[in-house]
């Protein structure tokens, strides 16, 4: 009985092996197998994720409908792994510029935040709604073959000089001096100076100022942009003065507003120099007058009331005429802003609103600059009519002919390395420094250590500042030692070396230092001190700057990193749009957070003056 009931259990127990038996499947065929489940998981996910959107819009990937899938796991069969690396990198670099893209649709919508609103124009302009659609005509016109020249011979020009046009009809480049139609005196003039070929600005910006055309002009400094303005204008008032001479308080014809004493006395320098070879040539006299603070106003008065053709002039000085009935700018058909960026900036932004209030007509206005962040640019744009953009190299970016150099020093220890570094190259060198303080210390620190040096900042008399300048020009005095009013536009032909002895807060101000060495061709150098004390934004920037100019990176800064580093190599747009800086995006510029700051500061302050006055 137990042997029956032992034989029924095997049957039973076989039949159960019969039904749950499971075919061997080779260990490759699992794996592949395998691969496809997988393979059909990642497609299920692709196509839930096709139909979605991202909360701000963006698709976050979307595969076209004719093309073929691939699996993405495992082996392919018939393509190589070369191939296979080459379109993963692909998918790597797609999705990082679909990161670009949504970090620069964010940073347009914070620049828009914090652009104005108000154009720049004159009150009765804007409260009239007055737009002028042309650009003024003036009498001077190309060589017809220039005219006609063909636009793929322009743009070949345009590249080989790396020269950047925007505008409408942007006239074409001229590459001499002869074919702009200057008068002979003026080519001798040039070539005493060892000026025989137009600089890559001049080449496109002159032929634009004398068809009329309103010009933001940006280069690099040292590359000749004040005879961009200079010698059109002087070319407008003899054609004004041989058709109708000036008489007794007429004029200007053209006014040019210089952020500093320095520059504006430089500017005027030049237009005399020209005026005065042109008269002795036989042609018309120009007239020109200096208007700035630290100098006697009776002198300019009579230069105004005598007549004149070109005025010269500092923001503050310019106002006080203005307000005071002194200077007329009724017939004014030509206005510069040189160093724009500074000009229009938030502290000279009023200024300009004043001073273009008292213009009655249509007027060619020029900005130019060596640093001009985007900001600035599409703010100058509502005072233009019909402008031309004419960018050499990047706005911002340094002279590639300054070798710069980087380092390390402690606070306490600058003063005695001073002496050190001033040993690099013969004299003439310039040392720029943050404070006033640190100018005259280091002054008495180098005439004690018996150094033949001179200083200027903002705390000196004018006359203490030009005889300063004038020595150091002359070559009477071997360093000159300075604050940033030395920085903006001063030409200083023979500097070897620049020293920073303090880095300054933004990179605008150390493009425009550095920038007094390494003019009109030649080769400079630039030391810069650093320390702890030091933002470590603006050395990020300072880091990207050097690696724009493929300089030497000290360990220092190379350690710093930051996160605009993935962006730098993607499209054109790089670094800051507010500030210039490249080692930061606008969302992190420290100079937009100090000036929202202050704003938010001062509004608070604003608001409990109102409140105490109403209490009182």
């Amino acid at each position: 009985m137990a042997s029956k009931k032992r034989t029924s259990h095997s049957a039973e127990e076989d039949e159960d092996d019969d039904d749950s038996y499971v075919p061997y499947v080779p260990i490759k065929q699992r794996k592949r197998q395998k691969l496809e489940q997988m393979s059909q998981l990642r497609m299920d996910s692709i196509a839930r994720k096709e139909s979605q959107t991202v909360s701000d819009g963006v698709v976050t990937g979307k595969l076209t409908e004719d093309a073929d899938y691939e699996e993405p796991f495992g082996r392919k069969n018939n393509v190589s792994l070369l191939d296979q690396h080459s379109e993963l990198k692909k998918q790597a670099e797609a999705q990082r510029e679909s990161a670009y893209e949504k970090q620069v649709r964010e940073e347009e919508k914070i620049l828009e935040s914090v652009a104005e609103r108000t154009a720049l124009m004159a009150a009765t302009e804007l409260a009239k709604g007055i737009q002028y659609s042309e650009s003024l005509r003036t009498g001077w016109q190309a060589p017809r073959y220039i005219m006609h020249m063909p636009k793929s011979k322009q743009d070949r020009i345009r590249a080989k000089w790396h020269i950047l046009v925007e505008g409408d009809y942007v006239p074409p480049p001229i590459k001499t001096f002869k074919e702009m139609k200057f008068p002979q005196i003026v080519l001798r003039l040039l070539k005493t100076k060892g000026i025989t070929h137009p600089t890559p600005i001049q080449i496109q910006g002159i032929p634009a100022v004398l068809q009329g055309r309103d010009m933001i002009g940006i280069a690099f400094t040292g590359s000749g942009k004040t005879l961009v303005f200079v010698l059109p204008l002087i070319m407008f008032c003899l054609e004004q003065e041989r058709r109708l001479p000036f008489v007794r308080n007429e004029g200007p014809y053209g006014l040019i507003v210089c952020p500093s004493r320095e520059l504006a006395t430089q500017t005027y320098d030049v237009i005399y120099e020209h005026a005065e070879a042109l008269y002795k040539d036989g042609h018309p006299r120009i007239k020109s007058v200096l208007c700035m603070g630290g100098t006697a106003m009776r002198d300019q008065i009579e230069g105004i009331r005598r007549g004149v053709h070109i005025v010269v002039a500092t923001p503050g000085r310019l106002m006080d005429l203005l307000d005071k009935k002194f200077l007329n700018v009724t017939i004014c058909r030509y206005l510069v802003l040189d160093e724009a960026d500074r000009m229009v900036d938030m502290s000279f932004e009023e200024d300009i609103r004043t001073i273009l209030s008292y213009f009655k007509s249509q007027r060619q206005t020029l900005l130019f600059s060596a640093t001009m962040p985007k900001k600035i640019q599409n703010f100058a744009r509502s005072a233009l009519v019909n402008p031309v953009t004419i960018n050499v190299g990047r706005a911002g970016a340094a002279n590639l002919d300054v070798i710069q150099e980087v380092e390390y020093v402690k606070q306490e220890a600058k003063i005695v390395y001073l002496l050190e570094c001033l040993q690099k190259t013969a004299p003439p060198v310039l040392v720029f420094a943050q404070k006033k303080a640190d100018v005259d210390d280091m002054h008495e620190y180098l005439l004690l250590k018996g150094v033949e040096a001179v200083a200027i900042h903002g705390g000196k008399d004018q006359e203490e500042r030009h005889w300063a300048v004038r020595q150091f020009k002359e070559g009477h005095k071997d360093v000159l030692i300075a604050t940033d009013v030395a920085s903006k536009g001063l030409d200083f032909p023979d500097i070897q070396h620049v020293i920073n002895y303090d880095m300054p807060e933004d990179m605008e101000s150390y493009v425009h230092r550095i920038g007094r060495t390494g003019r009109c061709g030649k080769t400079g150098l630039a030391t810069t001190f650093i320390n702890k004390g030091c933002s470590e934004s603006t050395l990020i920037d300072l880091k990207h700057l050097l690696v724009e100019a493929k300089q030497k990176i000290p360990p220092v800064l190379a350690a710093l990193e930051s996160q605009n580093d993935d962006y730098l190599e993607l499209g054109e747009e790089r670094g800051c749009s507010y500030c210039g800086g490249l080692g930061h995006r606008i969302t992190e510029c420290p100079k937009l957070e100090a000036m929202q700051n202050k704003q938010a500061g001062s509004i608070g302050r604003r608001d409990y003056l109102a409140n105490s006055s109403a209490d009182w």
